[in-house]
C-alpha cells in the first residue's frame, strides 16, 4: 500500500510530465498537514513557489479518499482561468461560477451539488449571493473536502489589497465542520497581516518560506514626466527578453501606453476590467493567451491582471507609475522570472503617482456623515435598492455601494442585503474612527515606503524582503544597485519631444449616458432611456484634467479665467486632422454658465473662427442651479439640469457643441437632446478635458 507521501509525489510527476520531479521545500509538508492532519494552514511563500500544486494535489488526494469537492475562493477571473488549466493537468474536474458564464450557472450548480465536480472556483463576491449560499454551498457544506482561500491577505484590512467580500469567508467558516482542512495562500503577508489572519481564521499553522527571487533583476528609474517615460519604453522594451507586463494605475493610461507602443512598432495590448469583446466576451482571455504564447511583447495592464497570473517565462514587469505599497509591488513584479534565469523588474516613478493614490485613498472608506445618512434613510422601511437611495442623498452610486458593503461586513452588521434590497437591522452602530485612522496612516506609510524604495541605494531585493518581514534577508548580488549597473534615465530629446506630441494628440472619445433616473425629466418630457434620435454623436475630449500633454494647461488656464489660443488650435487640429466628423458640423454653439458667462463662449467663438464656421449662441441658461460638478449621482446630476436651459432658433445642419470640462456627461447629454428636439440634425460634442479618474 502506497503512503500519502508516495501518492502525492505520483500526482506531482503526473501533472508536470516529469518522472523525476520533486517537491519544493515545504510543499509536501503542507499537503500532509491538510490531508492527513486536517489542519488550518497559512502558507506564505514567494510567487512561483507552487502554492497551486499544494491545493490541487491535496484536493485530488482528498477526492481519492472519498471526500467532497474542494472550494477555492479566488479573487480574479484571470487567476481562475490559470487555476482551471492547472486543475485539468491534475485530472480534476474543476468548474467556476462567475459573472462571465451566467448562461451555464444552472448546469454548473447541479454538477457541484450532485458531486460530479472535484473543484469549485468562486470569487469572494459570490459569497454575497443568497441564492448561491442556499442552493449550492449549504447543500454540500457537510461534505466539502477542503476550503482554499487564495490570496488570503485580502481578508485582512491591514493588508495592501483588502477586499471586503473576503470577510464573508469568516461567516461561511462558522457554518462548515470544525475539522475541515483550510488552506490560506499568499506571497504578500507581513507579520501584521499574518497576526490578523490568525485572529480571523482561528487556530492557524503558519508555514513561511523565504521571499527572495534569485532570477529578478530589480531597478528603479525616476522619470517624473510622462513623455520621458513613454520614450523610455520604446527605447528599452525591444531590448528586454521575451514578453512581459507594463502596469499602470488607471484604465486611461493602460490604453494610452498601449497605443503609444503600437505606434512605435511594439506589439502591445491594453488589459483592464473594462476590456470587453462584443462578439464573444472572451477578449481578456485571448489577451492572456497571447501573452502566454509570446505572440505579443507586452500587456499594458491595470491590477485586473495581477494575483496568480502564471506565465513561468515572463521576461519583465515594468511599472509606468508606482503602486500604492511595496507589498503590492512585490506581488506584481513577482510575476516575472518564475522559471527562467533572468527577468527584469523596473519601477518608473512619475509625478502623477501621488495625486492618483490620494484620490484612491480619499475614497477608501465611507465617512461618518454618509454612513449615518444611509442608516437613517433605511430605518423604518422595507428596504431600498441603491438606485432608490440615490434621490435621498447626493452620493455617487459607487460611494453608496461601498458604504453599504462596508456596513454589511461589520459584526454584527447594521444592514443586510435581502432580495436585492438593503435593509436596516436592529443593531446599534458607531463607526470605528480610530481603526480607520490607523489604516489611513498605514496606507500613507506604505506610499512613503515606495518612494523610499525608488530612492534606495542598497540592495533592492533585500529592501522588499525586509518590507515583507522575511525571516532571512541579505543582499541579492544581482539587482541594479548591487551590480551598479542601471537603466539610463536620460532619453534622446527628439524621442521625448515625439512622445510629448503623442500625449497632446491622445484624445478620448466622449460618450454620454442615456439612462435617465426614475421619473425622467420634465424639460425633455422623456422617461426611461433617452431615445436614439435624441442622443449626440460620439464626441471628443482633448485631454484628461491635469494630465501630461494638455491637461496641466487646461487646469491652469481655467483657473486663470481664459483659455489661450494654443488650446483653440489644439481643438481645431483634433477636429480637422484626426476626428474628421462626417457629415461635418455646419455651425458651433456652447454650454453656457451664469458663474463664468464668457469663459466657454469665448473659447467656442475662437474655435468657430478657426474652423471657419459661424457661432450661434442658441443655448440660454434660464436659472442658476448648483454647480454640476458637485452633483454626485445620476438622479441629482439630471435633476440639477432639469429646466436649466432653453434653446433658441437653431440653424440648419449638424452642430459642434463646445464645453470646457466634462465629468459625468449629463450636461452634454441633456443639452444635445434639447438641441435635437429643437431641430438640429446632428450634435457633435467636444470638450477640453475630462475629470474622470479611470
Amino acid at each position: 500500500m502506497r503512503t500519502l507521501e508516495e501518492d502525492a509525489l505520483r500526482l506531482l510527476r503526473s501533472s508536470v510530465g516529469d518522472t523525476k520531479a520533486t517537491f519544493r521545500e515545504g510543499q509536501l509538508e503542507a499537503i500532509v498537514a491538510l490531508v492527513r492532519e486536517r489542519k488550518r494552514l497559512l502558507v506564505v511563500q514567494c510567487t512561483g513557489w507552487g502554492k497551486s500544486n499544494v491545493y490541487f494535489i491535496s484536493a485530488k488526494l482528498l477526492r481519492e479518499k472519498g471526500h467532497g469537492p474542494t472550494v477555492i475562493v479566488s479573487p480574479l477571473l484571470a487567476l481562475m482561468r490559470n487555476q482551471l488549466q492547472a486543475a485539468a493537468r491534475m485530472e480534476l474536474k474543476a468548474i467556476t461560477i462567475n459573472s462571465a458564464n451566467t448562461d451555464e450557472w444552472e448546469t454548473l450548480q447541479e454538477q457541484v451539488v450532485s458531486g460530479e465536480a472535484d473543484v469549485l472556483l468562486i470569487s469572494p463576491e459570490r459569497l454575497a449571493n443568497e441564492r448561491f449560499i442556499a442552493e449550492v454551498l449549504l447543500p454540500i457544506a457537510g461534505r466539502i473536502g477542503m476550503l482554499v482561500v487564495d490570496e488570503a491577505h485580502c481578508i485582512s484590512d491591514w493588508g495592501h489589497d483588502f477586499r471586503p467580500d473576503y470577510r464573508r469567508i469568516i461567516a461561511i467558516l462558522k457554518q462548515l465542520p470544525a475539522n475541515l482542512p483550510v488552506l490560506g495562500t499568499t506571497a504578500t503577508a507581513n507579520q501584521r497581516v499574518v497576526d490578523d489572519l490568525k485572529v480571523q481564521l482561528g487556530d492557524l499553522t503558519i508555514q513561511r518560506g523565504t521571499l527572495v527571487r534569485d532570477s529578478l533583476m530589480l531597478d528603479a528609474v525616476q522619470l517624473p514626466d510622462q513623455a520621458a517615460r513613454l520614450a523610455w519604453r520604446t527605447h528599452y522594451l525591444p531590448l528586454l527578453p521575451g514578453s512581459g507586463i507594463v502596469y499602470t494605475l488607471t484604465v486611461r493610461d493602460a490604453e494610452r501606453v498601449a497605443e503609444w507602443l503600437q505606434q512605435n512598432g511594439i506589439e502591445a495590448r491594453a488589459y483592464h476590467a473594462s476590456v470587453v469583446d462584443t462578439e464573444d466576451g472572451d477578449l481578456r482571455e485571448r489577451l492572456e493567451q497571447q501573452l502566454l504564447d509570446g505572440s505579443i511583447k507586452a500587456l499594458v495592464a491595470t491590477t485586473a491582471l495581477g494575483m496568480g497570473y502564471d506565465k513561468p517565462d515572463l521576461g519583465f514587469v515594468i511599472h509606468f507609475q508606482a503602486p500604492g505599497s511595496i507589498i503590492g509591488y512585490y506581488q506584481q513584479v513577482g510575476r516575472a522570472g518564475r522559471a527562467i534565469e533572468k527577468a527584469y523588474g523596473i519601477l518608473l516613478h512619475g509625478e502623477e503617482d501621488a495625486e492618483i493614490h490620494a484620490y484612491f485613498q480619499e475614497n477608501a472608506f465611507p465617512n461618518e456623515s454618509n454612513v449615518l445618512q444611509i442608516l437613517k434613510t433605511l430605518e423604518g422601511g422595507n428596504g431600498l435598492s441603491i438606485r432608490q437611495l440615490e434621490p435621498t442623498m447626493n452620493l455617487r452610486y459607487g460611494q453608496l455601494e461601498q458604504a453599504l458593503k462596508f456596513l454589511s461586513m461589520e459584526d454584527p452588521a447594521p444592514v443586510v442585503l435581502q432580495d436585492h434590497l438593503w435593509k436596516r437591522t436592529p443593531v446599534a452602530y458607531t463607526l470605528d474612527h480610530a481603526h480607520i485612522q490607523r489604516l489611513m496612516e498605514l496606507r500613507e506609510r506604505e506610499r512613503e515606503q515606495v518612494v523610499a524604495y525608488v530612492q534606495h541605494t542598497g540592495c533592492r531585493m533585500e529592501f522588499l524582503q525586509q518590507a515583507l518581514d522575511d525571516v532571512v534577508h541579505a543582499p541579492c548580488g544581482h539587482c541594479a544597485n548591487c551590480l551598479d549597473k542601471h537603466f539610463k534615465a536620460d532619453m534622446p530629446p527628439a524621442e521625448v519631444a515625439r512622445a510629448a506630441t503623442f500625449l497632446r494628440s491622445a484624445e478620448m472619445v466622449l460618450t454620454c449616458p442615456k439612462a435617465l433616473p426614475a421619473g425622467g425629466l420634465d424639460a425633455l418630457d422623456i422617461k426611461g432611456n433617452i431615445p436614439l434620435e435624441l442622443r449626440p454623436q460620439p464626441g471628443r475630449i482633448l485631454c484628461r484634467w491635469g494630465d501630461s500633454g494638455w491637461g496641466k494647461l487646461v487646469a491652469q488656464q481655467k483657473h486663470d479665467g481664459h483659455f489661450k489660443d494654443e488650446l483653440v488650435h489644439a481643438l481645431a487640429e483634433m477636429v480637422n486632422e484626426r476626428w474628421c466628423p462626417d457629415p461635418p458640423p455646419m455651425w458651433v454653439t456652447c454650454v453656457p454658465s451664469l458663474r463664468h458667462p464668457e469663459l466657454v463662449p469665448d473659447l467656442a467663438r475662437r474655435l468657430a473662427a478657426k474652423l471657419e464656421l459661424p457661432f450661434h449662441n442658441v443655448v440660454e441658461k434660464t436659472r442658476q442651479n448648483e454647480a454640476q460638478k458637485a452633483m454626485q449621482n445620476r438622479y441629482h446630476q439630471c435633476h440639477n439640469l432639469d429646466g436649466a436651459f432653453a434653446i433658441g432658433t437653431v440653424p440648419e445642419g449638424p452642430v459642434l457643441l463646445v464645453d470646457d470640462v466634462v465629468d459625468s456627461g449629463w450636461t452634454i447629454a441633456i443639452l444635445s437632446a434639447q438641441l435635437l428636439q429643437a431641430g438640429c440634425t446632428l450634435v457633435y460634442p467636444i470638450a477640453l478635458a475630462s475629470t474622470s479618474h479611470t
